[in-house]
């Protein structure tokens, strides 16, 4: 369906070509139109919060609310400017720290599974990719959209950055075979929806008991990897410091110690400056 697909860049295009304090403008409306108009899955934020912070007040919890929505529609407008701007626009806007964590694991001919949430913006983390020397290659495991069209969209603003985007379910097999091919890669996962199907590995996250996906770090294990955490932490509207952190495995005997742990830094992120994650996600059964 070319022209469904023409129709989008066709919508997407003029968003994309305007300056960033145009977008912002944009993504103000766009605020008023989801929280105030649609009420965008507002039942759903509303009991996250209420259940991932119960110490919190009303009015605490109503003020990440509304900070939320403007980070959903900075995100938006933040997404669809990738189909235009130039590396020189997106680096100037993103700080990254400790990228020699890459490439320490890189010298061991080692893959690096990174782990990152949907948290500040995600869809600028590639733009990283940039900032260090070795691997060369850089992959990112992702679910694509039922919408065909929509799915050609996502693939090109996501290998703006010189990205490989390997669809879920080919993955595990995937990365074996890229494994074999090369001696060092960074793939990154994704990690904090819940998992499709049945699964019984859990732990307490943000005071729930969590399912928590567990193909990063049976790939991991497979191809030798080692584990980084990607932060993403919001500065001010459009500007990023995304922090590389190593990954040390829980010590507790119990089964996949690096999600775990990963699982814990993404909740002491998401402590720290509540309103950037994603709560419109159904992130728990209700």
């Amino acid at each position: 369906m070319k022209w469904k697909y023409y129709l989008y860049l066709a919508l997407f295009m003029p968003v994309a070509v305007l300056p960033f304090w145009a977008l912002y403008l944009l993504s103000d409306g766009l605020y008023l139109l989801f929280y105030k108009v649609l009420r965008y899955r507002l039942h759903v934020v509303r009991q996250n919060l209420s259940m991932a912070f119960p110490e919190k007040t009303e009015a605490e919890r109503r003020a990440i609310e509304k900070e939320f929505y403007r980070q959903f529609c900075d995100n938006i407008v933040e997404t669809v400017k990738l189909l235009c701007v130039s590396d020189k626009g997106i680096t100037s806007r993103i700080e990254v720290i400790n990228s020699e964590f890459v490439e320490e694991i890189a010298r061991e001919e080692r893959p690096i599974v990174l782990f990152l949430g949907h948290y500040g913006n995600w869809e600028w983390v590639p733009a990283g990719s940039g900032t260090y020397a070795i691997p060369e290659l850089t992959i990112q495991i992702y679910k694509p959209p039922h919408d065909k069209a929509f799915d050609r969209i996502i693939l090109k603003i996501r290998s703006r950055f010189n990205t490989v985007s390997v669809a879920q379910k080919r993955a595990f097999r995937t990365l074996l075979e890229m494994r074999r091919d090369y001696k060092t890669f960074l793939v990154g996962f994704v990690a904090d929806h819940r998992p499709n199907g049945k699964v019984n590995h859990s732990m307490t996250f943000l005071h729930q008991p969590t399912t928590y996906s567990v193909g990063g770090e049976e790939i991991g294990e497979r191809i030798q990897a080692g584990y980084l955490y990607f932060e993403v932490l919001k500065q001010s509207r459009g500007h990023y410091r995304m922090i590389f952190h190593k990954v040390e495995p829980l010590q507790d005997g119990e089964p996949y110690p690096y999600t775990r742990r990963y699982m814990q830094l993404l909740e002491k992120t998401i402590r720290t400056a509540p309103p950037y994650w994603l709560w419109s996600h159904r992130r728990w059964l209700f």
